[in-house]
């Protein structure tokens, strides 16, 4: 009676606050509608301990609670998580456990690794069925914006390249390769020598297996590899989706690494999910938490003031920075959707637990990009204490007026 009667206040509460399209079903087969309009999305508590989930509305407590099964929930992940996102405001204050709080995690190789293979090797098949033919696992470029997918990786690869000034004479190593979609490019039009370095077993097998269907093996080098352990210089370094998993205290040894891989005259170009909190914390109400648990253990968020300052304190010097939020508001909504196109393909290849946290994952991150509580940027830089000379006057190179063919378009496993 005592939960019943909590969970009878916190409903009238959240009525008089907002209208939401939401149907909760108790476990005795009440229905209890937030709006006048029809539910978009149904949260069913089976049990009367389930309610609890419902009083703390945290992110990362609905989230558990769908992941785990102790509560079920219907609809499209993107009305879930706006739902979910204005009962934790409604309820909820910003400060306390659920604030953005920094984190402090000892990151080290063999933990790193587990963490990548936990992330990356669910298996190819899975990561295949919602991203793009080339498997690129980061934010696409929409020049125009009314791009599909696979254009819009393409276009990011691209981009990315040109603003490297990547040329035939110069070898290129790429951090965090995924599944070789840019080492390739960079091969296929630049006909350049590349590395490219991963941590997960099934992206080493699946990249070096279309390296090989390209015919670029003289080319391309794919390894299994932790960065850290990279020897020699290189003209050109990519980071593309990677230096999330380094930790804050570790970005300026992880630039200072980049340092020691680059050539004197060399360009880097990192690309990376930043936190919009000045002091790094997480997002706000557990959404941060949930992923930690769920989603990338040991994964870390930095402002990119901090990013700034670490890249300074390892021996680089930035010279451009591009916000592209924007873009990966729209990359992470395409994976939602292909993802719940894709529904039963992807239950079958990963099982409810995994599948439903990927499912409010992929959704949860689209509404963080779309609400400015995460961000991405690209930054590009060489070593630090050149001369003035070595700059170019403008961003002019990065846009040139003939577009690279796009003869050899990556293909698909």
């Amino acid at each position: 009676m005592f939960v019943q009667n909590r969970l009878s206040a916190w409903i009238a509460s959240i009525r008089r606050q907002t209208a939401l399209p939401l149907r909760i079903e108790l476990w005795n087969g009440q229905c209890i509608d937030f709006s006048s309009e029809a539910p978009r999305v149904t949260i069913r508590l089976p049990t009367v301990s389930a309610a609890r989930y419902l009083l703390t509305p945290s992110l990362a407590n609905l989230g558990t609670a769908y992941v785990e099964g102790a509560i079920e929930v219907k609809g499209a992940a993107r009305d879930m998580i706006a739902v979910v996102n204005a009962l934790a405001r409604s309820t909820l204050k910003p400060q306390g456990k659920f604030s953005r709080l920094a984190r402090s995690i000892k990151h080290d190789k063999q933990k790193d690794a587990e963490a990548i293979r936990y992330h990356y090797d669910v298996s190819n098949d899975f990561y295949a069925q919602f991203l793009d033919p080339a498997m690129v696992y980061s934010c696409a470029y929409f020049e125009d914006g009314d791009e599909d997918l696979a254009a819009a990786q393409l276009k990011k690869i691209d981009h990315i390249l040109r603003k490297i000034a990547l040329r035939p004479e110069h070898t290129l190593l790429d951090i965090g390769c995924g599944w070789g979609a840019l080492v390739i490019r960079a091969a296929q039009q630049y006909r350049v020598r590349c590395v490219g370095v991963t941590l997960s077993e099934n992206q080493h097998a699946l990249a070096t297996q279309r390296v090989r269907r390209a015919g670029l093996e003289h080319l391309v080098e794919i390894r299994l590899q932790d960065y850290r352990d990279v020897r020699g210089q290189f003209d050109r370094i990519t980071s593309v989706g990677m230096f999330e998993h380094v930790g804050l205290r570790h970005l300026p040894e992880y630039f200072a690494t980049i340092d020691r891989l680059l050539a004197p005259d060399g360009l880097v170009m990192n690309h990376g999910i930043t936190s919009t909190d000045p002091d790094n914390g997480q997002t706000p109400y557990g959404g941060g938490e949930f992923i930690d648990k769920y989603v990338f253990p040991h994964g870390e968020l930095a402002h990119i003031g901090s990013v700034l300052k670490a890249m300074q304190q390892g021996g680089l010097e930035a010279y451009d920075v591009e916000n592209l939020r924007r873009h990966y508001a729209r990359t992470c909504a395409i994976w939602t959707d292909n993802f719940e196109a894709q529904a039963e393909r992807l239950r079958a290849l990963a099982g409810d637990k995994r599948f439903r946290i990927w499912h409010v994952y992929l959704a949860g991150c689209s509404y963080a990009f779309e609400q400015d509580l995460i961000s991405l940027y690209q930054i590009v830089g060489h070593k630090a204490g050149q001369r003035s000379n070595t700059l170019p006057w403008s961003r002019k190179y990065m846009y040139p007026d003939e577009p690279l063919n796009h003869v050899g378009r990556i293909s698909a496993a």
